[in-house]
């Protein structure tokens, strides 16, 4: 059951997270570490947040497929193969306990959060898509790998796959852009349901949070600016500090 106080902290944080993905991208860095800074046991926090995550995934997928950004054929390979990874990845993640889980996001939190933050803004030319059997292999090596990664743990996944389908692919950026998020729904919606299962969901929470989320990612995108895009690393930099050191702090108090 969710209390008073992880709606206040959880809220508003994941709120920040839809506005900050709007605008430059990694919401996750800040949504995920939202659920774990109130309290949530790791297995919960992450299943929990695959509800708001999905929610908001939803929405920005319709948007793409409204603008034509997504090829049919390549989306559903792409979409199984994420389905098959996050589900894989999912079921990792419900192995492993919660202090080794911990123990690992010290590893994983900045690593991730380095290669995000040193990441460019990709200028690839949004010409006539050509499709070719080796971009079909590449794509779906990528979403099935990419699934593995979300399904585990998740923030970062849409940076990543942008940079593999534009960098490895040679996909244009728009169309990348609308695969990532067909991607990204794919991952969400299996982990999501492999969550559900095992009953490590706070689904009144996931699903506030996720209203939440979409009215952050409604305001970033209407107030996009390039100063904008200057102060979203040091928000996401405080959110990670706080997070890595709360984990931190439970490790030690667990080892006293």
């Amino acid at each position: 059951m969710s209390t008073a106080v992880q709606f206040l902290i959880v809220c508003p944080l994941v709120f920040l997270g839809g506005f900050v993905d709007a605008i430059a991208g990694g919401g996750g860095l800040i949504s995920l570490p939202a659920y774990l800074i109130a309290g949530l046991p790791v297995h919960t926090a992450i299943g929990t947040n695959k509800v708001s995550s999905a929610m908001g995934t939803t929405l920005t997928t319709w948007k793409f497929w409204k603008q034509g950004y997504i090829m049919l054929r390549m989306a559903v390979i792409c979409a199984v193969c994420a389905l098959a990874g996050s589900t894989l990845g999912a079921n990792l993640a419900l192995l492993v306990s919660d202090r080794i889980f911990k123990i690992l996001l010290l590893v994983i939190l900045p690593v991730t959060g380095f290669y995000v933050f040193r990441s460019k803004r990709i200028d690839t030319p949004d010409s006539g898509q050509t499709v070719s059997l080796q971009m079909y292999l590449i794509s779906a090596a990528c979403a099935f790998i990419i699934g593995i990664y979300d399904g585990f743990y998740g923030p970062g996944t849409g940076t990543f796959l942008l940079l593999l389908l534009t960098g490895l692919a040679h996909m244009d950026l728009n169309h990348a852009a609308g695969t990532t998020k067909v991607i990204n729904l794919a991952t969400n919606i299996a982990a999501l349901v492999t969550y559900l299962i095992s009953g490590n969901i706070q689904l009144i929470l996931g699903l506030t949070a996720g209203i939440f989320g979409i009215a952050g990612n409604w305001l970033g995108a209407r107030s996009f600016t390039q100063k904008g895009v200057k102060i979203v690393k040091p928000i996401i930099f405080v959110v990670l500090i706080i997070f890595f050191i709360r984990v931190l702090w439970e490790l030690i108090s667990e080892s006293l």
